[in-house]
This record gives structure tokens, C-alpha cells and sequence, in this order.
């Protein structure tokens, strides 16, 4: 079959993860060796189609070693949205304007056939509203927090995870050591993949996530009961989104001049709110911008690079306007409208809810409302 492309780009945007190495050089590669198009790298997501002298060429050789490398050799942003974007003022004063007309004239004067979006959800959904106005693109979905619709897993989440385990293996033996209650504090945003899964995998004692509000007496009730059963230490696993019954998520107080606010602090609460009821000593870690870097494990490089491959055959086929997926394990493509139409969060009747169950892990909240929120 012969194809009329033969120019394409990429991008990578939103919050950096392992693995985006990974599709840049799959991308690279399946362009080079099965179609012998050209690739253009936007640096900096869709800014660098914003502001001059961001967009280079990609060659096999450019992109030689890059697998096993967190990050992204292109570079990343999440405040770069050309729908909004932001112009800092003399005095500070933000002002944001919409720029997607000179993201769209920029890839025609590039010569470009067809944009490969690699991001979170939030990019996908700029690149949905791109499309809408003319954009040929496919998305390739990444985050850590695996919240993303219509996919089982995104690349980067199986690093995190692994990173989130660790911590909470190294954790073990100080907490057992010192006998206290050392709670870690993970990335997740609104949905507890990390941290219901890490904790599982971990043997946390404890795990709080987004979708099923906390008691603090739960809590320290777990601890209590390991207490008198002589285990005079106990970890707990908290998910950055998570909130106490009739409570909010906690935010940090340092806000983004575009006025998001960052989740951070539900640790420290819990801790302050333990200390009212247990006499033990607890420590909190958060493990923060950990979970993002390292090297990609092998689950992460293989998805990374079986998205990569399929998103370059999806612009061969014309087929834009799509998102790569992960489907009882094949490569498959969705609608990007599909994606970013609903958010991924952890459902209680799940499995992995069953199985902390079982091993007597508390989930912060009585099993028997655990039960009936699921049904």
C-alpha cells in the first residue's frame, strides 16, 4: 500500500513519567523503518509549536539509548494549554489568551501530516479540542495516576507503583525497628491506583484513597487492634487525593499563578489527627516526585513502545482524531472524545477492594459501607 505522509511530529505534554523515551523512539523507528517518513520533535508540548525555535528533527540515531531514560528528551509542560495561555504582566498580573489558530498555521508551515500527542488527560483533552478545529492528530495516553478513561493501564503508572512499593518495603523496617506508625503520602490526584495498589503489594497496614472517604478513628482503630495482637508498629498508604468523611481534598498553599491548586498535605493531617487518638509515635514521608523519574521498568518500556508503534500505523491508516489503548492485552484505538469524557477512578466492587479485605487491611472506612457505597 502506498502513503501519501511523509512528515510527521510529536509532542510530549503534561507531568513527566517513565516511559515517554520509550514511545518517542518507537515512533521514530516504526516511521523510519516502515514508511520512511521524516519526524519533527515539538519540545516543550504544545508550546514549542508557540513560541520559535522549538520544533527539531528526529533521526533513528537521535533516538539511540533513550529507552531505558525517565523523562522526556522533547521536555514537557502542563501550563502551556493554547486555549489559555498564559502572558505574565509588568507587576505580575496574569492574562491568558488563546493561541490554538497559531499552534494549527504552525504545523502547516511545518509541512506536517499528522501530530502524535503523547499526555495525560489533560492533554488528550486540548488535543480533542484541537482536532475539532482541524487538528490531525492520534493521542498516546501516559500518567502515573492511571486515571485515564477507556484504556486498562497507562505507561508510567507500573514505575510509580514499583517506586510507591519500594518506599513502603524501606519503611517497613524502620517503622518495625522504632516501633511507630510512618505514613506515606503518594501522587494520584483523585483516583487511588497508587496507593490501593501499592499498599496491597507493600503490606500496608493502612490504605486511604479518593473514592472511599476515611474515618480517622478507622484509622487508629487498625493500629489500636495491631497493637494489642503485639505488632507495635503499623504503615499507612495515603493517596494524595483522599478525604476524611464530610471533608475536602487537602491542597498546598502555594497556588500556580493560573490559580490550580496542587494536592499535598492529607498526610500531615492524618498524622495531627492520630496523634489525638493513639499513643504512638508517627512520622509522615511524602514520596512526591519520586514516583515520576527512574528508568521504566519492563512493563513500562514494552507498553511505551507497543503505544508508539500503533499510533504511527494509526496516522499511515488516516485514522486520526484517535487514542491507542490497552485492551485485555492488545493495542487497540479509541475515540480521544471517549478518553477524556469520563475520569478512571477505582471501583469498590473491585477485586483488589476484595483482596485488601481479605488480607485484614483497613481501607480507613467500615467494610460494611465500603459494601454498600460499591453496590
Amino acid at each position: 500500500m502506498t502513503y501519501n505522509k511523509r512528515q510527521i511530529a510529536l509532542l510530549t505534554g503534561g507531568g513527566d513519567c517513565a516511559g515517554l523515551n520509550a514511545v518517542i523512539r518507537a515512533v521514530v523507528k516504526t516511521a523510519t523503518f516502515e514508511y520512511s517518513w521524516d519526524v519533527l520533535g515539538i519540545e516543550n508540548g504544545f508550546e514549542g509549536l508557540i513560541l520559535p525555535g522549538k520544533v527539531r528533527r528526529l533521526s533513528v540515531e537521535d533516538v539511540r539509548g533513550i529507552l531505558p531514560r525517565g523523562g522526556t528528551i522533547l521536555g514537557t509542560t502542563n501550563r502551556a494549554n493554547p486555549f489559555a495561555y498564559e502572558e505574565i504582566l509588568p507587576g505580575g498580573r496574569v492574562m491568558f489568551h488563546d493561541r490554538s489558530d497559531e499552534v494549527l498555521n504552525r504545523l502547516a508551515e511545518l509541512g506536517v501530516d499528522g501530530l502524535i500527542v503523547i499526555g495525560g488527560d489533560g492533554t488528550m483533552r486540548i488535543t480533542h479540542e484541537l482536532i475539532q478545529k482541524g487538528l490531525q492528530a492520534v493521542g498516546v495516553p501516559k500518567t502515573i495516576d492511571n486515571d485515564i478513561h477507556g484504556t486498562q493501564v497507562t505507561f508510567g503508572f507500573d514505575t510509580a507503583l514499583n517506586t510507591a512499593m519500594d518506599a513502603l518495603d524501606k519503611l517497613h523496617t524502620t517503622a518495625e525497628s522504632h516501633h511507630r506508625v510512618l505514613i506515606l503520602e503518594v501522587m494520584g490526584r483523585n483516583a487511588g491506583w497508587i496507593a490501593l495498589k501499592a499498599g496491597v503489594a507493600g503490606g500496608a497496614d493502612v490504605i486511604l484513597i479518593p473514592e472511599i472517604p476515611f474515618t480517622l478513628q478507622e484509622v487508629a482503630n487498625k493500629i489500636i487492634e495491631r497493637s494489642q495482637n503485639n505488632k507495635k508498629f503499623s504503615l499507612v498508604i495515603v493517596a494524595e487525593g483522599a478525604k476524611p468523611v464530610g471533608g475536602s481534598e487537602v491542597y498546598q498553599e502555594i497556588c500556580e499563578s493560573s490559580g490550580v491548586r496542587r494536592l499535598g498535605g492529607i498526610g500531615a493531617l492524618v498524622e495531627a489527627g492520630l496523634r489525638q487518638l493513639i499513643e504512638s509515635e508517627i512520622r509522615v514521608t511524602v514520596l512526591g516526585h519520586l514516583q515520576r523519574g527512574g528508568s521504566p521498568t519492563a512493563f513500562d518500556r514494552l507498553l511505551a513502545s507497543r503505544y508508539g508503534n500503533m499510533a504511527v500505523h494509526l496516522v499511515a491508516e488516516r485514522n486520526f482524531g484517535q487514542m491507542v489503548a490497552l485492551r485485555d492485552d492488545q493495542i487497540v484505538s479509541i475515540p480521544i472524545s471517549e478518553a477524556v469524557d469520563i475520569q478512571k477512578f477505582v471501583p469498590l466492587d473491585s477485586d483488589i477492594i476484595t483482596t485488601a479485605f481479605g488480607l485484614n487491611i483497613s481501607l480507613g472506612n467500615t467494610r460494611a459501607l465500603i459494601q454498600k457505597m460499591a453496590s
